[in-house]
């Protein structure tokens, strides 16, 4: 059985796609310890990178070509500076130039050095070759991107059934990780805490869970106080600055802290809670689409699911809500996103939306309902119910761009999510029709079954409906 972790599920990483950005950009620096571990490193005098179906078919809207950049750079897409990722590409652009790994400068022209390729690679839909160049010699590496910001290569995954998991409750399914928390007595989140610690220390998990979640918010609150028109050629612009200035109370705050605070002073009806979920999410995918730092939950495409659920229960919900609780709600939401990784898919280029969308929401709405007090199989019900309401749901982003329809889709995700934990919370398990584990086969099969140019292609649906030229 594999062993993800929560921290598999919730990575801190860069916009605006975990597939394509992020995945590229990790598979750069896998390539760079490649060359290291075989050493040649300090021969290469030459690299070229060819990217292959969706990378290639949507990769300059997503920034795939920067994160190959970026990656091969040694800049690390967890720390740095978002505004220094501009001037690193620009400088590469312009002098034609390339520090690989931050130490050996070789001629790298972005214009014929980076090739997309739009035929498909039959592994997978998301493929990237990397081929440096030494004396007389070539070495070709080929990554895939396969979604969440995870890479892998054709055989890895033969290798990998030798490696022994740590996690003392092992699952890949839903009914096996209900039947340890009847057998230990323990919530999802105490289950899958205790895995955690097999790998890390308590404190480790703590100080990391915080670390996503100030990441989170410090990502809803720049996206809250930005204004302007989103990067990429559609001119989008950004709706969370007005529809949060017209939520926000006279309370003054000077820090995402303060905010929190000040948010929970104000009045909220069915319609201001309504916008203020709304504003989360959209908050969070304009900084996505912006380059900015954002979590995947799964993806970055899907980022502010989660988050604007979070903050729903922190600011509406329950005003005495601390650190416990949102690492309880963090917890839970990445053991959902395991059982849909494990079984099905949460690339949109394998799954469309539905792995995407559907996943963050199937997440939020399981870690809320356990919040509120739902029992396991309730939190499994709901997100089955969330799943369920996303099941079919296309990847067709306009330009190649995660912006329309991705960053309203968000919001519709963080909705939906909250109904569903309702839903489960006032439901008997015994009564359910569908189990999770019913919903997340169907899902894997209605991604197999979905034509290819609905999975991030912008060969279909609204991409062409729209008739926007690829950004």
């Amino acid at each position: 059985m594999d062993c993800i972790s929560i921290f598999d599920m919730l990575k801190i990483g860069v916009g605006p796609s975990s597939s394509h950005t992020l995945g590229p950009w990790r598979a750069a620096e896998a390539f760079l310890k490649e060359l290291k571990q075989a050493n040649i490193f300090d021969q290469i005098s030459h690299i070229r990178v060819d990217l292959y179906g969706s990378l290639s078919l949507t990769g300059k809207g997503h920034a795939t070509d920067y994160a190959v950049m970026l990656g091969l750079s040694g800049a690390d897409p967890e720390y740095v500076p978002v505004e220094d990722i501009s001037t690193i590409v620009s400088a590469i652009k312009e002098n034609k130039k390339l520090k690989v790994g931050n130490t050996l400068l070789i001629n790298f022209n972005p214009e014929t050095d980076i090739v997309f390729n739009r035929d498909f690679l039959p592994f997978h839909a998301n493929g990237l070759t990397f081929t440096a160049s030494f004396e007389n010699e070539i070495y070709t590496s080929t990554f895939y991107s396969i979604g969440g910001g995870f890479i892998t290569k054709e055989d890895e995954d033969i290798a990998s059934t030798d490696v022994n998991c740590a996690f003392p409750f092992l699952f890949n399914k839903s009914t096996e990780l209900l039947e340890f928390c009847n057998q230990e007595n323990k919530s999802i989140s105490e289950i899958m805490f205790e895995n955690e610690k097999s790998i890390r220390t308590e404190d480790e998990i703590h100080h990391e869970l915080m670390r996503v979640w100030n990441t989170m918010l410090e990502c809803m609150y720049i996206g809250c106080h930005t204004e302007g028109t989103l990067p990429g050629g559609l001119n989008v612009k950004r709706r969370a600055y007005n529809m949060h200035k017209n939520l926000v109370g006279a309370t003054p705050y000077s820090t995402p802290e303060e905010w929190i605070k000040s948010i929970r002073k104000t009045k909220v009806y069915f319609r201001q809670i309504l916008k203020w979920v709304s504003c989360f999410a959209l908050a969070v995918n304009e900084v996505n689409a912006s380059l900015g730092r954002v979590v995947t939950a799964p993806t970055n495409g899907s980022a502010g699911v989660i988050p604007a659920v979070l903050m729903y229960y922190l600011v509406i919900e329950n005003h005495k809500a601390g650190q416990k609780e949102i690492e309880q709600f963090l917890t839970t939401a990445g053991v959902i996103g395991s059982i849909f990784k494990k079984g099905a898919t949460i690339s949109a280029a394998m799954g469309g939306c539905q792995a995407e969308i559907g996943v963050s929401s199937a997440m939020a709405a399981a870690a809320l309902c356990e919040l509120m007090g739902g029992t396991p199989a309730q939190v499994t019900m709901a997100a089955e119910i969330a799943m369920e309401h996303h099941l079919g749901l296309t990847c067709d982003p306009i330009g190649g761009l995660v912006q329309i329809p991705c960053i309203e889709r968000n919001t519709m995700g963080a909705i939906k999510a909250i109904n569903a934990a309702e839903l489960a919370l006032d439901t008997d398990p015994l009564n359910a029709k569908v189990p999770l584990d019913k919903v997340v086969n169907t899902m894997w099969e209605t991604a197999k079954d979905m034509n290819n140019k609905y999975k991030e292609t912008s060969e279909g649906g609204l991409a062409v409906a729209v008739n926007i030229a690829d950004c």
